[in-house]
């Protein structure tokens, strides 16, 4: 199958809610090739009038990193279908989850990680929702790229005034219980670390941080299956809190 073709498969798979084999399984896909399979789908959904809005990092610890044997992030591209407001419908997911992630507001064009520090305009508590389009969440590097590092949507909290949030406390509770806590630092040490890599890899495939979009640092915790009919809270220290419902 050819990339377009590919991208299509995945593209299927998000719009009938079906999981489907890995792509590596009968394709011969390399990480550089998975990004243009990446691409092409998202463009599919831009055809569908969506409008891309910002970032989404992946393999930002080193645990998972070391995992699936790479030494540097992974990336996605978010679209403005796939920002929550107050709900997720899980029912349109295959294999929900969700974690809890330190986002960035771009406040001015970013086209280098030279640009990126002075560009930020706040920064914010939220969560991702997560989605391998995958049978059984199972995936090679190439694959989980090509799915768009597996990225299904995301909300974020209020924004605060840039500050350094290399250490902040996070909690994330699923019906008043704690499901995950842990430490912003678990992203690369430092989150901004992580909006530095979006710039940079963002920056190599010709793509600008444009004002007003969103980079969704990286998990702080691991992800946990997301159940139907459950209300999630993440709160991080000095950032206040974010709450969805299924």
């Amino acid at each position: 199958m050819n990339e377009f073709a590919l991208a299509e498969t995945l593209d299927a798979a998000v719009r009938d809610v079906r999981a489907i084999p890995r792509l590596t399984d009968k394709a011969a896909l390399d990480v550089e090739a998975a990004y243009r399979v990446q691409r092409a789908a998202i463009g599919l959904r831009e055809g569908r009038g969506e409008a891309l809005a910002g970032v989404k990092m992946g393999f930002t610890s080193r645990a998972k990193m070391v995992q699936m044997g790479v030494h540097d992030v992974i990336w996605g591209l978010l679209t403005d279908a796939m920002l929550v407001e107050s709900a997720v419908d899980v029912d349109g997911l295959i294999h929900p989850r969700i974690e809890p992630e330190i986002a960035y507001l771009i406040g001015r064009p970013v086209r280098s990680a030279a640009d990126v520090d002075a560009a930020v305009a706040g920064v914010a508590v939220g969560f991702e929702v997560l989605d391998s389009r995958y049978e059984d969440f199972s995936f090679t590097l190439p694959d989980v790229v090509a799915d768009n590092a597996s990225a299904a949507g995301y909300g974020v909290g209020a924004w605060h005034d840039p500050r350094y949030v290399s250490n902040v406390g996070m909690l994330m509770e699923i019906d008043g219980r704690a499901v995950q806590a842990g430490s912003s630092a678990a992203i690369l040490g430092d989150p901004m670390r992580s909006l530095r890599a979006a710039a940079r890899l963002a920056g190599a495939a010709g793509i600008t941080l444009e004002p007003g979009w969103v980079v969704l640092a990286g998990a702080a915790t691991a992800a946990v299956p997301l159940p139907k009919g459950a209300h999630v809270r993440v709160t991080a220290s000095g950032l206040g809190s974010v709450e969805v419902t299924t």
